[in-house]
């Protein structure tokens, strides 16, 4: 078993100023090729924190991968705490230094004498080309340990963690398959009850992770090769699609957009939102089917695209029957073959509720959520529950009833 671990550098992500994308990605990649992550840890931009926090990680792990500290400046000290760990000192590389001012010649500039810190080495150190920027990466091996060291940017991370160190790590010898199934309209402590035992095996395993769309259930198996670790999680699979079946809507890369896309049928799509601020359409964006928009809180513009004066005054904006007039409105004033409308309130007392809606020839259907939270999570909340009521009832047509709670 080959353990690992991640150490995110920068102040920048430790204040929280940018959020970690290239640990996520890394964890996933391990994950797929079977190596076994223990920690991820982020540090600040101190050489002595770094160095303290490398020596501990490789006290634990065979593979201990950095991700930043590679740029040019003071605050870059990747290389530093990785030499003073070591106990080596770091040279200028030529061939780096060559490739380096190459870079700035092509483009008519003069190389900064900072970036000459991004051609050291050490003698235990391999050099990672960087197609896409200006900090090569390192490779080092020490004592039967790896460390990779990548630069920060994850477009940059991402394609030398590919093309550059996957081909130089000691993979282990198995595979590991895996499914994520995803849910809606069921809760995660529902779908553990429902799933008993099967969530407490270690091979194939089974979890539950919340998420914006629902709730995600991952099987996953490892084994020799990749077609004993399929076999060996077929089984266990076929068993949780068969009693999660009624809320499944996807499966890994499905986004329930595209789940509704396709439960539309070649159908178009239009959309009202009232007080979500244009959530929905953000969500339908790049979908085929989704044809038409009106985004507004404007009362006399919502009355000419299907609420009725009645409505707005006996019960307000924020109600069933606006959101099912909205909904037929979509289809009678933006011409589409179904319509979908949320209306919500992120502030005052009805701060938290929506009323979502779809109106189609052959069914109708509403719904009514509230949950407490900031405003954007509110509208993302809406958004989602309108994607959620659309599929359901685009999948399984039903007549029109009262509201239900999604």
């Amino acid at each position: 078993m080959l353990l690992a671990e991640i150490i995110s550098v920068g102040t920048e992500l430790l204040l929280g100023e940018i959020v970690d994308s290239n640990a996520a990605f890394l964890a996933r990649e391990l994950a797929a090729r079977g190596i076994t992550l223990h920690r991820k840890v982020v540090l600040g931009d101190n050489l002595n924190r770094l160095a303290e926090g490398l020596r501990t990680a490789l006290a634990r792990a065979d593979l201990v991968i950095v991700g930043g500290g590679l740029g040019p400046t003071d605050d870059d000290l990747t290389r530093e705490a990785i030499a003073e760990v070591l106990g080596e000192t770091p040279t200028e590389d030529p061939a780096l230094l060559a490739w380096l001012e190459g870079l700035y010649a092509a483009r008519g500039r003069p190389m900064p004498q900072v970036n000459r810190k991004q051609a050291w080495l050490i003698p235990s150190a391999q050099a990672l080309p960087n197609p896409v920027g200006t900090a090569p990466g390192w490779f080092v091996q020490t004592g039967g340990k790896i460390i990779v060291a990548l630069p920060g940017p994850p477009r940059e991370l991402q394609r030398m963690w590919r093309e550059q160190v996957l081909p130089r790590l000691p993979l282990p010898d198995h595979a590991l398959f895996a499914v994520t199934l995803h849910t809606q309209g069921i809760g995660e402590s529902n779908i553990a009850e429902l799933l008993g035992d099967l969530t407490k095996a270690a091979n194939p395993s089974v979890a539950t992770y919340a998420r914006q769309t629902g709730v995600d259930v991952r099987v996953a198996a490892s084994a020799p090769t990749a077609e004993e670790a399929r076999a060996l999680a077929a089984p266990v699979l076929d068993t949780v699609r068969h009693i999660l079946a009624r809320w499944i809507w996807g499966e890994d890369d499905d986004t329930l957009a595209g789940a509704v896309t396709q439960a539309l049928g070649g159908r178009t799509l239009g959309v009202i939102e009232a007080g979500s601020g244009g959530a929905l359409c953000l969500l339908l964006a790049d979908q085929p089917g989704f044809l038409d928009a009106a985004v507004t809180v404007d009362h006399a513009r919502l009355i000419t695209l299907g609420l009725t004066p009645v409505t707005l005054g006996s019960v307000g904006v924020v109600s069933e029957a606006a959101a099912r007039e909205l909904a037929a409105g979509a289809r009678e004033h933006l011409g589409a073959e179904v319509g979908l409308a949320v209306v919500t309130a992120t502030a005052g007392e009805q701060a938290g509720q929506a009323f979502v809606a779809l109106s189609a020839e052959n069914a109708e259907n509403v719904a009514h959520v509230n949950w407490p939270g900031d405003p954007a999570q509110i509208r993302e909340r809406a958004a989602v529950a309108a994607l959620a009521l659309a599929y359901r009832t685009l999948r399984l047509p039903q007549p029109s009833g009262k509201a239900g709670h999604a």
